[in-house]
């Protein structure tokens, strides 16, 4: 399933790029309703490139039907991101800890000014091999995916907006 999300961002691109990239915002996104507190695997910067390591644990509630087939104890990803800071732009890949060969999802994002703001552009494909159920929990994955960022969004104002 391909997919394109668009989310506009509070701040210039390059502070927005500065949080995404920062080890305290990001494990500020454990505040966030349905992921742990993400570990940073790894973190390496050389010029205007950073690539980084998170894993993610996945928290939230499933569906009794979805519990049947999936143990929640095993959603577990790791998210790996090239940042180009020169060119606002990111690549990644999900990478799950589990159930690897029933999850595939990489693609990219471009960060672009909208006057005070930033506009955040992501397109990605994301494939579920799991028989009868695998279109639906696609669709449920990128429905999840909306609500995350616009968490994410949130969360990232307040940081943006500093202490106090």
């Amino acid at each position: 399933m391909r997919f394109e999300l668009e989310h506009t961002l509070p701040g210039a691109v390059d502070a927005v790029l500065a949080a995404f990239t920062s080890p305290g915002f990001l494990a500020s996104l454990g505040e966030l309703g349905k992921v742990g507190e993400p570990e940073v695997l790894d973190q390496h910067r050389d010029g205007n490139t950073v690539r980084q390591r998170v894993r993610y644990r996945f928290t939230g509630e499933l569906s009794p039907a979805v519990t049947t087939v999936v143990d929640r104890k095993k959603l577990v990803w790791v998210d790996e991101h090239v940042y180009d800071l020169a060119n606002a732009t990111a690549t990644f890949r999900i990478i799950p800890e589990n159930y690897a060969d029933r999850l595939k999802c990489s693609g990219s994002e471009w960060f672009g000014e909208a006057g005070t703001s930033t506009t955040r552009h992501l397109e990605a494909e994301l494939t579920v091999r799991w028989p009868i159920v695998g279109g639906l929990v696609e669709r449920a994955i990128v429905s999840g995916l909306q609500e995350h960022l616009a968490e994410e969004t949130r969360l990232l104002a307040k940081w943006m907006a500093g202490p106090g």
